[in-house]
C-alpha cells in the first residue's frame, strides 16, 4: 500500500474510533440524564412515600425524577372516583420538578394532575382504614384506571398499585380495631387485598412499601418506622418507602446508593436499603433482616463494593 493510502487508512480508523467513542459517551450521558415521571393518586401515605428522599436517591444515580402527588388526607378510592366524576378541585397537587423544587397547587382537579405531564407511571392506593378489605376497592379502582387511560397524554403509561404498610403495633388509630389491633393481621390483609385488587383491575405492577416497612421492623431497628403510629417518620420511615419506589421505578438496586438522611446511622441506612431491596425481590412476604446474615458479617467483594466508602468504613 502506498504511504498516502496508509495515512488515509489510519486517519479513517482514528476517525471511526473517535466516532464510536463519542457515540458511547452519548449513550452513557443519555442514561445519566434519564428522566422518570411518576404521578401518585393518593393521600398522606403517598406523601410519605414520594415527597422526601425519592428525588435525591435518583439524583445520586443520575436519574431525574419528576414527581406528582394528588393529595387529599385520608382519601379513599371511592372519593377519588367521585372527584373524577365531578371534576372537583379538592386536591393539593404537589409537584417536584426536574430541579427538585416542590410546588404546591391548591384546589386542583384529578384531571389537572393527570394531564400535567406525560407520566411514565401513575399509581393508585387505598386509604389505610380500608387497605385490607377487598370489597372497598371496587368498582372504584376499575373506574379510576379507565379514567387515567382515557385522559393520559402517554398511551404507554404504566399503571401501578402502591401497597401501603400496617400500623405500628401500639397505634391508637381509630380504625386499628378493624384489624383486631394486630399488625401482622393488618399486613397480611393488605397484601391479600391489594394483590387481588391489582390483578382484578388489570394492574401489572405493585410497589411493595408495606413489605419494605415490615422487613425493616424485623431488623434490630424494630417497630420505629412511624411517627404517630401510622404515618412514617420523616427520615427512617420515608427513606424506606422512597428506597422501595426508587428500586422499583429504576430497576437499579438501592443497596449502595450514596444518598441518605443525615439523621440516620450508617447501620440504619444499610438495613433500610436491604429491607427495600428484599421487598422488591419478594413483595408479598416478609424477609427477616438479620445482622448475623453471612452477607453482613463477611460480605463478598461484590456485596462490599456495592456500598459507598463512607458506609463501608463504618460497619
Amino acid at each position: 500500500m502506498k504511504k498516502g493510502g496508509s495515512r488515509n487508512y489510519n486517519y479513517m480508523k482514528k476517525s471511526l474510533l473517535i466516532f464510536l467513542i463519542l457515540g458511547i459517551l452519548t449513550v452513557i450521558d443519555a442514561r445519566s440524564q434519564d428522566t422518570i415521571r411518576v404521578l401518585a393518586i393518593g393521600n398522606s401515605f403517598s406523601a410519605d412515600a414520594v415527597e422526601n428522599h425519592l428525588y435525591e436517591l435518583g439524583r445520586q444515580e443520575g436519574v431525574t425524577f419528576i414527581i406528582g402527588n394528588l393529595y387529599i388526607g385520608g382519601c379513599s378510592l371511592q372519593r377519588h372516583w367521585q372527584n373524577a366524576q365531578d371534576d372537583k378541585p379538592d386536591y393539593e397537587y404537589r409537584k417536584i420538578n426536574a430541579t427538585g423544587k416542590l410546588r404546591v397547587t391548591k384546589q386542583a382537579t384529578l384531571m389537572k394532575g393527570i394531564t400535567d405531564e406525560r407520566w411514565d407511571y401513575v399509581t393508585f392506593q387505598q386509604n389505610s382504614p380500608n387497605s385490607g378489605f377487598l370489597d372497598t376497592y371496587f368498582p372504584y379502582l376499575d373506574q379510576l384506571t379507565a379514567y387515567v387511560r382515557e385522559h393520559t397524554t402517554n398511551p404507554g403509561v404504566k399503571l401501578v398499585f402502591h401497597q401501603t404498610w400496617a400500623y405500628a403495633w401500639d397505634s391508637d388509630h381509630a380504625d386499628f380495631p378493624r384489624y383486631n389491633r394486630d399488625q401482622k393481621l393488618m399486613y397480611r390483609s393488605i397484601i391479600k387485598a391489594s394483590t387481588k385488587a391489582a390483578a382484578k383491575a388489570g394492574i401489572r405492577y405493585i410497589i411493595p412499601s408495606g413489605t419494605a416497612i415490615q422487613n425493616g421492623r424485623s431488623s434490630f431497628i424494630g417497630d420505629r418506622f412511624c411517627r404517630d403510629g401510622y404515618h412514617l417518620k420523616l427520615d427512617l420511615g420515608r427513606y424506606t418507602a422512597a428506597s422501595t419506589w426508587f428500586e422499583f421505578l429504576t430497576g437499579r438496586t438501592v443497596i449502595g446508593n450514596g444518598y441518605a438522611p443525615a439523621t440516620l446511622t450508617p447501620l440504619e441506612v444499610i438495613t433500610v436499603q436491604r429491607a427495600a431491596h428484599e421487598a422488591v425481590a419478594r413483595p408479598f412476604e416478609v424477609t427477616t433482616i438479620r445482622l448475623s446474615d453471612r452477607r453482613w458479617s463477611s460480605p463478598s467483594p461484590t456485596f462490599a463494593e456495592d456500598f459507598p466508602t463512607w458506609l463501608r468504613s463504618n460497619p
